[in-house]
Order: C-alpha cells, then sequence, then structure tokens
C-alpha cells in the first residue's frame, strides 16, 4: 500500500463517503495526503456545484476542494435567497430546503387569514403566520434531477406553533404526502408542538403500479412517526419518502392540508421546507 502513487490511493478513497476518506487518515500515513487532494474532494463534490456556486446570494471563497467541501456543507442561499443548498457531510448527498414564499400556501395572499412577518432568527427573510382558516394547505415541488441520484430522500415541513395565539390544530388531522410519478407516500399529523404524531400513517411503496382499471396499486404499511425539535428551536414534520433514481427529471409534490374538515385554526408558522437524504 505504501508504494502506491497518491492519486491511486485518492481514486480508492473516492469509492468511499466523505467521512470514510477522513476516517483514513488515522489508519495509515500513505492515506493522509491523499485524503487531502483536491482530486479525492473534487469526486465527492457534485458535478453542478459550479453552477450552484453561481446562484449564491453570497460568494464562496476557498483555498482547496476539501475546504470547498466543508464550506457547502452548512446551508448556501440560492436563487435569490428562496432555497439553501447544502452538501450532507457524511455522504456527500444534496440538500435543499425551500422558504415559505417558495411554497403554495392557500390564501396566503389575503392578510386576512395569513400574515408574512421579517425574521432576524431564520435562514430566511420571512416566514408566514396563519391567523384564522379552516382551509389549509401547503404544498411545494422540486425536481429530481437537482437532486442527488440513487438516494432515498426524506421530506420536512419546518414549522413553529405560537403557543400563545395557537388555536384548532390538533382538532383534526392534517394529511400529509409526497407525490413522485405513481408512488406515493402519505400519511396523518395533528399540528400541535405536544401531539405533533401521525396516526396510522401508510406508507407506500415508492414502486407503486397501476392496477389495470386505472387505480392505483399500493403496498401499505402501517408506521406511526413524531414530529422533531430541531437544533434551530424550530419544528420539522415529517411529510413523507421518495426515491430518486436520478434517470429522468421527475417532479416531487410534497404537501400538507386539511380541507374537508370546517374547523377554524390558527397560529401556525411555516418556516420551510426541507428535503434531505435519508439517513442509513
Amino acid at each position: 500500500m505504501e508504494r502506491l502513487p497518491a492519486d491511486c490511493v485518492a481514486d480508492i478513497l473516492s469509492r468511499a463517503s466523505p467521512r470514510d476518506a477522513c476516517r483514513s487518515t488515522v489508519v495509515a500515513s500513505v492515506f493522509k495526503a491523499a485524503a487531502e487532494s483536491d482530486m479525492l474532494w473534487e469526486r465527492f463534490l457534485p458535478p453542478d456545484h459550479r453552477k450552484i456556486m453561481s446562484e449564491s446570494v453570497f460568494p464562496v471563497t476557498y483555498k482547496s476542494k476539501k475546504e470547498l467541501f466543508f464550506k457547502l456543507s452548512s446551508p448556501l442561499l440560492i436563487d435569490h435567497g428562496l432555497k439553501a443548498f447544502w452538501i450532507d457531510k457524511a455522504t456527500g448527498k444534496k440538500c435543499y430546503m425551500l422558504c415559505a414564499r417558495e411554497l403554495y400556501i392557500a390564501w396566503s395572499a389575503n392578510p386576512l387569514f395569513w400574515c408574512w412577518k421579517p425574521v432576524t432568527h431564520s435562514r430566511f427573510a420571512e416566514i408566514a403566520e396563519l391567523r384564522m382558516t379552516s382551509w389549509l394547505e401547503v404544498e411545494g415541488k422540486i425536481n429530481t434531477q437537482i437532486l442527488s441520484p440513487n438516494t432515498m430522500y426524506r421530506v420536512y415541513l419546518v414549522v413553529q406553533v405560537a403557543h400563545h395565539r395557537a388555536y384548532g390544530l390538533d382538532v383534526v388531522p392534517c394529511e400529509v404526502s409526497v407525490e413522485v410519478g405513481e408512488s406515493c407516500s402519505q400519511g396523518t399529523v395533528l399540528l400541535s408542538h405536544d401531539a405533533c404524531t401521525k396516526k396510522s400513517l401508510k406508507t407506500d411503496a415508492y414502486g407503486a403500479n397501476k392496477a389495470k382499471d386505472g387505480s392505483r396499486s399500493r403496498s401499505e404499511e402501517e408506521v406511526s412517526r413524531v414530529g422533531c425539535d430541531r437544533e434551530d428551536g424550530w419544528l420539522e414534520i415529517e411529510l413523507g419518502d421518495f426515491y430518486n433514481e436520478g434517470m429522468c427529471g421527475k417532479e416531487v409534490k410534497m404537501s400538507l392540508r386539511e380541507v374537508n374538515g370546517v374547523q377554524l385554526k390558527g397560529g401556525l408558522v411555516v418556516g420551510a421546507l426541507e428535503i434531505r437524504p435519508l439517513k442509513s
């Protein structure tokens, strides 16, 4: 092993994960030089990272490809501040976050139902707070072409519950879903901080096919999941999973809705929608 050229060792390490490449430096000295090489970290970077960086709100400076990789492992504001992009540090997979303004929120243009607020403690400039509605619908879309191929992703709606102004959120469950072509992951969730548990969640196999009569044939499995507090002080609600084969670009539709009831509700704060690879 000691006789192998550094570029050959770098080629070997590139077939592992970024995390494994960093760990290899404590195994043998031959890995140390290879683990610092631009050739190695160029392979860990997404093929379109230069295009993504050109859309950054702020310039990205770096002295090596390894430094660039770790800079991009922190969220980078792109697309005029409407999206954030970063690389999963362990796997090198691409992650995205869509701000509230980038989402379809029913009646959000009407100040009687929603109010838009500037924030300083959030990644994005604005958040949307629900004042009052009986029709709650939040939807985001993203194309699989900009995500990492051959990757299972999970989608989260990032929210807060304004406790002193919240009402009606935990009376009628909301439906959550993630759809890509014929595949669909769906379930329900109660939108209070203390009762954010999906009841009888039905998750479809991402390889679902249509039956002969044209309806969807689904393989369903009941799962119980819980919304989680985030380190940034927000709450993330799991909407569902999807697998990105990467063969061709498909539209991913991600939504949360409660449109069947007559229950008035308010106090939900919508911050963003996040798409990140599922941890193995």
